[in-house]
């Protein structure tokens, strides 16, 4: 094949690694030499603002909208994305067209052994509103101060001691080689961000060729959990201020989809799972677990 086929991506060291991770997984399946995928990093809105939470600037759309304008133009073929910063209504003119093995889908706490030990009314760095909730939900006396930026921002304000301890994903830590970094969290103590751990590649949906080379590295079990957690986000009509956890694992008659919705201060929280075969049973989970809510914790969705 003569065409260059053009890889977006974040320019971040963990987007940049899981982009090579694509390219490999491409040359491998299809027998392609290294030059024949080219590497296009694209900066972003969410790279730049680093100083404020995403709900106030523009929520999960800051780390898609430049790549879905440069797939749009043509100016790159397919884009690689960490899927759980992938807001959950996408354009029609893009699809998901695969997904690589999912990693670790734990985060890992750094800072501390786990989350009892973290000292009596410390600080906990954190930007995303899911560990915030569950963090107050385990211990009321923590305080959540707003960290944003890639890893080794993060880790160096943790040693700058603006916080005692900060929550990254294990699969991102793995990425980049920092396997022995932070104390994994166990999903029982906090379950994982819906999509946490997966990587996945969107590609034009009028462009049937690169969808098609794109299909030979998708991981069916990743891309059928990844989207049972997906479909739970839409059946409740989170956005990024919502705090959702859910984790879908295959299971023999199906996939076993576990999930959690809190208020933003931990002051409630509701759990559920549920046998899920298709959308359809994601979508009477999240009504499920609406249902048990309160109406202000209601109020935090519109599903």
């Amino acid at each position: 094949m003569e065409r260059t086929l053009r890889l977006g991506t974040r320019g971040s060291p963990l987007a940049l690694t899981q982009a090579h991770m694509v390219k490999r997984a491409l040359e491998a399946a299809h027998g392609w030499p290294e030059t024949l995928i080219e590497v296009v990093p694209v900066k972003t809105s969410g790279d730049r603002i680093q100083d404020r939470a995403l709900a106030e600037v523009g929520g999960k759309a800051l780390w898609t909208k430049e790549l879905d304008v440069a797939l749009h133009d043509g100016r790159i073929d397919f884009t690689v994305h960490s899927m759980k910063d992938v807001e959950t209504i996408r354009p029609d003119e893009i699809v998901i067209a695969a997904m690589l093995p999912r990693a670790d889908v734990r985060d890992r706490l750094i800072g501390a052994e786990s989350v009892e030990t973290i000292r009596q009314s410390g600080r906990v760095g954190t930007s995303s509103p899911r560990r915030s909730a569950q963090i107050r939900r385990l211990r009321p006396d923590l305080e959540i101060v707003l960290f944003r930026g890639n890893v080794d921002t993060r880790l160096s304000r943790l040693n700058l001691g603006e916080a005692d301890a900060t929550l990254l994903a294990a699969a991102g830590l793995d990425r980049l080689g920092r396997p022995d970094v932070g104390a994994p969290v166990p999903v029982e103590t906090m379950l994982p961000a819906p999509a946490q751990g997966a990587v996945g590649i969107e590609a034009r949906h009028d462009d049937a060729e690169v969808r098609g080379w794109l299909a030979a590295i998708d991981d069916a079990p990743t891309s059928a959990c990844v989207r049972a957690e997906r479909a739970l986000l839409a059946a409740l009509g989170a956005d990024c201020r919502s705090p959702v956890a859910a984790l879908a694992v295959p299971a023999e008659d199906g996939l076993r989809l576990r999930a959690q919705i809190l208020m933003p201060d931990g002051s409630e929280s509701v759990e559920g799972q549920a046998l899920a075969k298709g959308p359809g049973d994601a979508g009477a989970l999240a009504a499920e677990l609406l249902g048990r809510a309160s109406p202000a914790l209601r109020a935090h969705f519109s599903g």
